[in-house]
């Protein structure tokens, strides 16, 4: 049996666009007949919600927008063990992708990526989207942060996940590259 590609999204409490990812990425893997060959899950880099579920307003957008809403998430903290243990680490923003690649003990590697000797590669979420803005230096790495929904209303909500659709297509696409190279 194969060992299935394994993602990770991270966010700050794992219970807005951390989730809202996971569930849009399993959706797309799945319409993409990558069913079974990825798994994808979520965390966060703080504790701070732990046990909660999926935000409200996400819940809302998610299912008004078609997919499922999360029933069954629990938020929970990012471990350094758990990193070890995946393919690919989506960090939702510069100061989340930092937080990882100290966990992981990974210098890094430039403004995109910075893979551990033996652990993930840790990429920014939106590096995948094609019209992200264009970085020319290692300075604008925030340029690629998902925003932040939680102190907004439902348009906030709605932002987040198109800037996450936005990305999914090249994070599919990458990981089957990823699945044909094994």
């Amino acid at each position: 049996m194969t060992v299935p590609y394994r993602v990770m999204i991270v966010c700050t409490g794992n219970i807005c666009r951390s989730p809202m990812a996971e569930i849009v990425l399993r959706e797309a893997f799945a319409a993409g007949g990558l069913d079974g060959a990825v798994v994808v899950d979520s965390t966060g880099v703080s504790g701070e919600e732990q046990g909660n579920p999926v935000d409200d307003r996400a819940r809302r957008v998610l299912t008004a927008f078609g997919y499922p809403g999360g029933d069954a998430h629990t938020a929970r903290r990012v471990a350094s063990s758990e990193l070890a243990e995946r393919d690919l680490v989506l960090a939702m923003t510069a100061h989340h992708a930092r937080a990882l690649r100290r966990l992981a003990g990974s210098e890094p590697a430039g403004e995109l990526s910075a893979p551990a000797a033996d652990g993930p590669e840790i990429r920014m979420f939106r590096s995948f989207d094609p019209e992200a803005p264009v970085l020319s230096d290692g300075d604008g790495e925030h340029l690629l942060d998902v925003e932040d929904p939680w102190y907004g209303g439902a348009d906030d909500f709605e932002v987040c996940l198109r800037e996450i659709e936005a990305a999914t297509p090249g994070i599919v696409a990458y990981v089957r590259d990823r699945l044909a190279a094994r």
